[in-house]
């Protein structure tokens, strides 16, 4: 199995940035896919980015596409999530999960085994 752990979150003016690591230990990380989710207070936890094995391919939720980044370097086995011009509405705590299916719906929590513990964003107005 893989286990993983996020870091980078903070406290940040709307406007700002914010870059988020989900470093990984244990099996060979290159076999997994990654997702990045966020969850506020009250609220479902949500999918927010996608990428897969090679980083060839990512995806991204709506509210997020042209501003923030999905990568990864597989030699230092960490995903990154990239946050430009972050909104209050941003504000929730990040985790980062992974999967070794190879068909799945990638905005399901259901399809990933292995999650972090997660990562708080705060977003002031």
């Amino acid at each position: 199995q893989v286990q993983l752990v996020e870091s980078g979150g903070g406290l940040v003016q709307a406007g700002g940035s914010l870059s988020l690591a989900c470093a990984a230990s244990g099996r060979t990380f290159s076999n997994y896919r990654v997702a990045w989710f966020r969850q506020a207070p009250g609220e479902e936890r949500k999918f927010v980015a996608y990428i897969t094995q090679t980083g060839g391919t990512t995806s991204y939720t709506d509210s997020v596409k042209g501003r923030f980044t999905i990568s990864r370097d597989n030699a230092k086995n960490t995903v990154y999530l990239r946050m430009n011009g972050l909104k209050p509405e941003d504000t929730a705590i990040y985790y980062c999960a992974a999967t070794t299916l190879i068909r799945l719906q990638i905005s399901r929590t259901y399809e990933y085994n292995y999650w972090g513990q997660g990562t708080q964003v705060t977003v002031s107005s």
